[in-house]
């Protein structure tokens, strides 16, 4: 199989099928959308192929048959049908004000005129919007397709505000609402963004949008699955070790069939490094600040629970934090269950870029020098790889010189041991460790099991009063963390630190290796 181009960017399906890049094939999944309903909402993170597919379903419904040839839905589709299809997309810029949204809607509604050679005479944007709707159908003589990108981007981007996020949504459900009224006049509707608004919320009178995005026959729509890399990126994939690609960027799941991350894919292909790429690009500051003014537990996120609806609830100035993190991609699906009548979902890291670049990020908003930060991390690897007990005792004295002073004072979180085995855990986790907290749930300790180097680490953090109690040792001791390791043949350290919350410094710290 020869090389192609790698589609780093591209996001219009002709000039991938005509420009010789790769392509996976996801025309099967359009043709079933399209056979089996009418409206659709799905919500996948960014930069994971939405954009793409929204254009795979333009060229499918504008019946352009010789962008499809090859592919699944080639002699599956009538050709003969064509719709008129307007396209809405709001991904490009940023609206700081309900005036700057206001011109980007006109700026979508006068690009769709001219597309479809129709003027609009009424004089407000959902008067326009309905009004271009109903006479595509008349001139076309089919009714028409709309396709919505990002519809959820304005409200995104001022989260920080609640007052210019609420305006952007309501601006948004005014246009959205053109939808619902505009039914006799259509023939397929799909919205797609990152978030998972509230229908009440910004969809008003729009409660017939079939939301598809945990679903298992759709789990693969956008992302890359081991199939697509075995057999359409086989020329990539020599020379790179292929356990390291899908521990780096596997692993998203909306309950069918796992999936990899295009965009780090072709980034790990163009350049032959294993880096965060899609952590890079634009991890927002607001997910970050959210989970530090909440005090997030951070040893507790890989391993979160949630149902349906707190999925689900996600509108201004009510965003629960498992629904942050999943809907932009930060958490993924590991497992679901039906339980009393409704579906219950065990949230995880998706892969060692997400677990590995957000703990990162973290760390570096919790503690106060980024250069002694990165030397405190260095070092922790170089003494683990040592087993260097008594130079681990000083480094791990260093990680709580590093917080900042208001940290301890202002925050009611570092009046216990929740804060600062949050901070413990993110320096392990910044290096991509295999961290297993014991006990999770409980934010008042940290029982950690870190495995590296063939070689187990039981970690017991205490806040004391005073030195020499002991307790972090007896306490490992007391319930037999180490007993469902002894049968791996590996060398296992108990390791107990006893931390004084008012002297900010180290008072006990006890080893016992266990063969």
């Amino acid at each position: 199989m020869s090389r192609k181009k790698l589609p780093i960017g591209v996001q219009n399906f002709a000039e991938i099928r005509e420009g010789g890049y790769y392509y996976v094939d996801k025309s099967g999944f359009a043709l079933r959308l399209v056979s089996e309903g009418k409206y659709y909402f799905l919500s996948r993170p960014r930069r994971f192929g939405k954009s793409l597919f929204l254009d795979t379903l333009a060229e499918l419904l504008s019946g352009n048959r010789e962008l499809f040839a090859g592919l699944e839905a080639e002699h599956k589709w009538n050709w003969d049908r064509r719709h008129p299809v307007i396209r809405l997309s709001f991904g490009g810029g940023v609206a700081r004000e309900p005036a700057d949204l206001k011109e980007k809607i006109w700026e979508q509604l006068r690009v769709n005129q001219k597309a479809l050679g129709i003027r609009c005479s009424e004089p407000t944007a959902q008067g326009c919007f309905a009004e271009l709707i109903r006479e595509a159908k008349v001139q076309a003589g089919a009714p028409a397709v709309v396709l919505v990108d990002e519809y959820d981007k304005p409200i995104l981007d001022n989260l920080g505000d609640k007052e210019t996020a609420r305006a952007m949504r309501d601006g948004l459900r005014d246009l959205y609402s053109v939808i619902k009224d505009s039914d006799a006049h259509l023939r397929f509707v799909f919205l797609t963004g990152v978030s998972k608004f509230s229908k009440v919320s910004l969809f008003s009178g729009l409660n017939n949008l079939k939301d598809i995005t945990v679903d298992e026959r759709y789990s693969a729509l956008c992302g890359y699955t081991e199939e697509d890399l075995d057999q359409v990126f086989a020329p990539e994939l020599e020379g790179l070790d292929r356990d390291q690609i899908r521990a780096w960027y596997n692993g998203y799941n909306w309950t069918g069939d796992a999936v990899y991350n295009p965009f780090d894919v072709l980034l790990l292909f163009d350049s032959r490094l294993f880096r965060p790429w899609w952590f890079e690009t634009a991890t927002p500051t607001f997910l970050i600040d959210v989970l530090k003014d909440r005090h997030t537990w951070l040893p507790a996120l890989g391993d979160l629970r949630a149902d349906s609806e707190l999925l689900s609830a996600f509108d201004v100035g009510h965003i629960s934090t498992e629904a942050l993190l999943w809907q932009t991609g930060y958490l993924t699906i590991d497992s679901q269950e039906f339980v009393f009548g409704e579906y219950r979902y065990r949230l995880r890291y998706p892969n060692r870029e997400v677990y590995q670049s957000l703990n990162n990020s973290l760390l570096r908003a919790w503690t106060a020098d980024g250069q002694t930060t990165l030397a405190n991390k260095t070092r922790l690897g170089d003494l683990l790889l040592a087993n260097d007990f008594d130079g681990l005792k000083d480094l791990i004295t260093a990680f709580f010189a590093s917080i900042p002073h208001d940290w301890y004072r202002n925050n009611p979180i570092s009046q216990y041991e929740g804060y600062y085995a949050s901070v413990f855990y993110a320096y392990f986790a910044s290096l991509g460790l295999d961290l297993t907290p014991e006990e999770s749930s409980n934010a008042g300790r940290l029982d950690l099991a870190v495995k590296f180097n063939d070689q187990i680490y039981l970690i017991e953090f205490k806040v004391i009063e005073h030195s020499g109690e002991g307790a972090a040792m007896a306490q490992l001791k007391a319930k037999g963390y180490a007993d469902k390791y002894r049968g791996q043949g590996q060398p296992i350290h108990l390791v107990g630190v006893e931390f004084s919350a008012e002297q900010r410094a180290v008072l006990g710290f006890e080893v016992e290796t266990l063969n």
